[in-house]
């Protein structure tokens, strides 16, 4: 099963870490991961931001078109992020592991190693009212699915943002 390391370029040395999970990480987790980096951006806060899949399919794929062309209709460009797959380090390396889905989520704690530091969540856990919900998966729906999945992971970064800048 091919695995790929945590993309160096998504490490900073300040604020928290954050690692967006889905299943092949080509829809999902990309645009949440687009969507933070332009949310802490714009708020002035230092973030390491990443995304990965609980499945190896896409590894080393761009993200999905569809998604890549949603992003870019909200003024951001991840059509440089490749697909890769959740290690055990990442559960050492992140603060926080937020998922798009519970099975996503159920996946993740199956290979959580024993020493794993970081929290574990649902994306939308971070969202008031929206607590157990999953990310809509856009992936065989029609491409107005890919707004609707930009609206969920905005509002996550948002809920991040207003985290974050709260304990500083």
């Amino acid at each position: 099963m091919p695995v790929s390391p945590p993309r160096r370029d998504a490490v900073t040395a300040d604020g928290p870490a954050i690692l967006f999970l889905c299943l092949g990480n080509i829809c999902r987790s990309p645009l949440a991961e687009g969507a933070a980096r332009a949310a802490f951006d714009a708020a002035g806060f230092a973030a390491t931001l990443d995304s990965a899949g609980t499945g190896d399919w896409h590894v080393g794929h761009p993200p999905d078109a569809r998604a890549q062309a949603e992003a870019r209709r909200r003024g951001i460009d991840i059509g440089d992020l490749r697909a890769r797959q959740l290690v055990p380090e990442d559960f050492r390396r992140f603060d926080l592991i937020l998922a798009a889905d519970e099975t996503n989520l159920r996946d993740a704690r199956a290979i959580a190693p024993a020493d794993a530091t970081a929290r574990l969540l649902l994306m939308l856990d971070l969202v008031p009212g929206r607590a157990g919900e999953s990310v809509t998966d856009p992936y065989y729906g029609a491409d107005h699915g890919f707004a609707a999945t930009w609206d969920d992971v905005s509002a996550v970064a948002s809920a991040l943002v207003s985290e974050f800048a709260s304990s500083t």
